[in-house]
Formats: structure tokens, C-alpha cells, sequence
């Protein structure tokens, strides 16, 4: 018993010791945190300078209710995300009106400029936007989507701010107004792209210059007939009068400075293939004071007997590529006027029109200045000439290493000729200055003509001097016809092959006391 009793004792007083032991951790501890959090919400209210009351409130109101949180360790400043992108701020993306083009997509369509392609309505102000939102991007593309009919007025697409490279892509159909309100007392154009660097106008639409009216209201004079008609008919006493033109719908008279339906001014690198020019009112398709052309794949088509409408017209530009295009008109299917150099033109198909020419120059007493022009593999049917150079009496210049070469004609009137008297006019004046022609081949000429093979008329005080013939071969297309022989006028230079027919009149070497170029002449 008194063994037991020990062991009960001793035992006793452990179990006291870690009782007494547990009290004084606890309350010591709880002693501790009251102190620790009195702290706490001291040094937050000296932080925080939040207001007496609401520093009261947190150190008694809420002291021992609850345990304390503890606080998170403070997370390192985030850099703000950045905001998503304002409308418009990708340059490249027009505003969208029923499925427009995507965002960051540098391709404009007119539909999502409010244009409607209905024919009717007017569209103009929509391309003007389309084109002064794709200017601000380089190599951004305008598009004329196919399946829509586009009315659009006289419109200018202008530099030089604009970014390179863009690409206006026709696919559908653009046509001119017919009303006289729109066009005011006239204008030199249509649609007009001016002072811009590798613009190019491709695909597979169309360009309606609806000429027509303009045709029909024309009176004749403003529309001189092609002064080549003397050469057809050099004893008829009718040169002054026109042909008649077919008779169309007339929607009001039309001013008579007729456009031309699409025009390249001052620009360098352009480019116009895959699509087709019809109708225009006067010229197809000109480019002035441009440097880098390149038109291929192209279509003109237009009837025989409109008046004024060449193909493409050429004027004060250098380094141009004209290939693989088909060209209908009611003149030249390609003119080359004063300031043009470097031209070359290749596989072309013309008719009906006036031929390819270089001219008519030194007009109005003028100096006119065309070098290095090469046309060849053409084929040219029912045209008034094949390759042609006219210039006006009283002119000065020079025209200088032009080649004609693998030329295949086919019921052609003319399709040799030089006209250095060259008046469009009732009469002309006599005068002697004339532009200067050096350097002229003809090569692989053959085919059929209805008049004339070849006429040579040039000057009698400037003669045209180094014009060789090799392997020309013209016939009669109907033998039973009369026809009229070559005909050459102060024309030198060399046979290197027999020609069909004899050209008999051609003047071999150079001429003896004639004056031929001076100071004034030269380019």
C-alpha cells in the first residue's frame, strides 16, 4: 500500500507540473499576441493615417474576437497591361460596313467606303476615301470588286504623299456618267493618277467610258479627221468632209473637251495590266511625263469610227514596255509623241484604228524630240496605216533610231508612211523648218494593203536621211483594183533586200547641198 501510494503521488505531481506548465505557455502566449496585434494596428493606422475613429473601431472594437490575419508579403509593382488597340490605329484597316476586310489587312475595298456598285448610284466620294486611306500604306491594294457595276465621276488619285507601290485592282466594272452636269465645260480626263512611284492598275474589269454621247454631240470641227485621208484619196474633192458617225441615244449635250479615260501623269514605275478600256471618249489610255511603263495583258475596244481614240498615247515619257495587248480604236492604237524615248513595243494585236505612229510633231512651230523607239512582231488588220511618223511643217527636232520590224498586215491601207506635211487643219501654210528624220528601219514588212504600200513625203529642206528597207513584202488585196505605187520624196538611204513591190523612188546615200539638222534640231 505505502508502495502504491509513492507511485500515485509521484505521479500526481507530474501531471500537476504539466498542467501548471500549460497554463502560463497559454496565457503567456495570449499575452504576447494582445501586445503583438495592438502593435500591429498601430503601426497600419500611422501607415494607413486612416481617421480616429476608424483607428478606435480596429484596436478595441474588434481586440480578442477574432485571430489576426497574417499580413501578405507585399507583391512587386506589375507593369499596367498595355490597351488594346484604338480603332483605326492599323493603318491597313478601313472601317468595316458588312464584312470589311480584316484587321491589320492592307486591302481597301470601295464597298466598305460606303460604295454601292449598283450603276445608278453615285460612287466617287467612296473611291476618293478608299484611296485616301490606302495612300497612308505602302503596297496597299484598292479593290473594285468583280460582279458590281461602279458609276464614278471625274476623279483624281493623287501624290506625291502617298506610300509606293500601291495596287488599284479593278475587277468589276467602273463607268463614266453620261449627264453633262458632272464634267462642267470639260475636262482633259477621267480617272487620273498623278505624281506616284510603282502604282499599278491590274485585273480582270472593266473601264466604260460610256463615249458614245460624247461621239454623237461633238460637233465636227472639234473633231479634225486623221490628215492621212489625202493620201487614200489625194484627187477627191471631198477631203473636208467627215464620215458619218452611226447615230446612239444622246442623254444631253457633252461639253467638247472630251476626257481621256485613264491617265498617268508624273509617275514613275507604272504598271496597267489585265484589264480593258472601252468607249472612252477620247484617248484610252496615256501616259505624260513618266518614267518606268509597263502595259501588258491589255484590252482596248472601241468602234472604227470614233473620232480621237487612240489606244494608248505616249507623251514626254522614257523607258516604256507595250506587250501582249489587243488594241481597237478609231485612231492610233499606239501614238508616241514629242519627249518620248526608250520606247518598246512588242506581240500587239491593232484594229481597226490608225495604225502605230510617232507623231504628229513640231505642231505649231514647235521642237519635238522622240530617239530609240522599236516596234515589232504585230499584227495589224482593216487599219488606215501600219507604222507611221508625221510631223507638221515649220517644226524642229528630231526623230532618230526607230525600228519597224516583223510587221504582218492584213487589208491595211497605208502600211508604210512618212508625212512630213501633216496638217489636220482646212489649210496649212508652206513653211521650210521641219523636224528632222534620221535612222529609220523598215524589216520583215508583208501582208496586204488597199491603197498605197508604201508613201514617203518628207521634207524639202530637212530630207529624211538612213531609211533602209529589207525584206518587204506587200500585195494588193484585190489585184483587179487600182492601186497606187511607192510613192518617196526627198528620201535617202538603201534597199538591202528587193521589195514587193520595187521601191524605185528611194534615193540611195545622203543628200548633196540640202540643209539637214542645225543647232535648232538638235535633241
Amino acid at each position: 500500500m505505502g508502495g502504491f501510494s509513492f507511485k500515485n503521488l509521484t505521479l500526481m505531481i507530474i501531471i500537476g507540473l504539466l498542467i501548471w506548465c500549460s497554463n502560463f505557455e497559454t496565457c503567456n502566449s495570449r499575452r504576447v499576441g494582445r501586445h503583438w496585434r495592438q502593435r500591429r494596428s498601430t503601426a497600419a493606422s500611422l501607415y494607413k493615417k486612416k481617421s480616429k475613429n476608424h483607428s478606435y473601431n480596429h484596436q478595441h472594437g474588434n481586440a480578442g474576437k477574432s485571430k489576426p490575419k497574417t499580413p501578405s508579403p507585399k507583391a512587386p509593382p506589375q507593369t499596367p497591361p498595355l490597351p488594346p488597340p484604338a480603332a483605326g490605329h492599323n493603318k491597313g484597316s478601313p472601317p468595316k460596313k458588312g464584312g470589311g476586310s480584316a484587321p491589320g489587312s492592307s486591302v481597301f475595298n470601295v464597298l466598305d467606303f460606303g460604295a454601292r456598285g449598283d450603276g445608278i448610284t453615285d460612287d466617287t466620294k467612296a473611291f476618293q476615301a478608299a484611296w485616301a486611306a490606302a495612300c497612308k500604306v505602302e503596297a496597299s491594294v484598292i479593290n473594285v470588286p468583280a460582279k458590281y457595276v461602279f458609276l464614278v465621276g471625274p476623279i483624281s488619285f493623287s501624290g506625291p504623299y502617298c506610300q509606293h507601290n500601291i495596287v488599284f485592282q479593278v475587277d468589276g466594272t467602273i463607268i463614266a456618267p453620261t449627264g453633262s452636269s458632272h464634267w462642267g465645260s470639260g475636262l482633259l480626263q477621267w480617272l487620273e493618277f498623278t505624281k506616284l512611284v510603282g502604282i499599278t492598275v491590274k485585273g480582270s474589269g472593266i473601264i466604260d467610258g460610256n463615249g458614245a454621247v460624247w461621239w454623237k454631240n461633238s460637233p465636227y470641227y472639234d473633231d479634225p479627221l486623221d490628215d492621212q485621208s489625202k493620201l487614200i484619196f489625194p484627187s477627191n474633192g471631198t477631203l473636208g468632209v467627215k464620215p458619218p458617225i452611226p447615230v446612239r441615244n444622246s442623254l444631253g449635250k457633252m461639253p467638247s473637251i472630251k476626257p481621256t479615260a485613264l491617265r498617268f501623269y508624273g509617275s514613275y514605275n507604272v504598271t496597267v495590266t489585265g484589264i480593258k478600256i472601252q468607249n472612252s471618249p477620247q484617248c484610252h489610255l496615256k501616259f505624260d511625263n513618266c518614267i518606268g511603263v509597263s502595259v501588258y495583258d491589255f484590252t482596248v475596244s472601241s468602234p472604227g469610227d470614233s473620232p480621237n481614240t487612240d489606244g494608248i498615247h505616249l507623251q514626254n515619257s522614257k523607258d516604256v514596255l507595250i506587250r501582249s495587248s489587243t488594241l481597237a480604236c478609231g485612231d492610233d492604237c499606239v501614238s508616241i509623241q514629242t519627249g518620248c524615248t526608250n520606247v518598246y513595243i512588242h506581240n500587239v494585236n491593232c484594229g481597226p484604228g490608225h495604225g502605230i505612229s510617232i507623231g504628229g510633231l513640231g505642231k505649231d512651230n514647235t521642237k519635238a524630240c522622240v530617239s530609240n523607239i522599236t516596234v515589232r512582231d504585230i499584227n495589224m488588220h482593216n487599219t488606215m496605216n501600219g507604222v507611221r511618223i508625221k510631223t507638221w511643217q515649220g517644226g524642229s527636232g528630231s526623230v532618230q533610231g526607230i525600228q519597224f520590224s516583223n510587221i504582218q498586215v492584213s487589208e491595211v491601207q497605208l502600211p508604210i508612211v512618212i508625212d512630213q506635211y501633216y496638217c489636220d487643219r482646212t489649210t496649212c501654210k508652206n513653211q521650210t523648218s521641219a523636224v528632222a528624220l534620221s535612222g529609220i528601219n523598215y524589216e520583215g514588212i508583208r501582208g496586204t494593203y488597199t491603197v498605197k504600200p508604201v508613201h514617203f513625203a518628207c521634207s524639202d529642206h530637212v530630207p529624211c536621211t538612213d531609211v533602209t528597207l529589207t525584206n518587204i513584202q506587200l500585195k494588193p488585196q484585190q489585184e483587179r483594183y487600182h492601186m497606187y505605187d511607192p510613192f518617196c520624196w526627198q528620201t535617202f538611204g538603201q534597199l538591202y533586200s528587193p521589195t514587193i513591190p520595187p521601191v524605185a523612188c528611194l534615193l540611195v546615200g545622203k543628200p548633196s547641198s540640202n540643209k539637214i539638222q542645225g543647232d535648232n534640231d538638235s535633241c
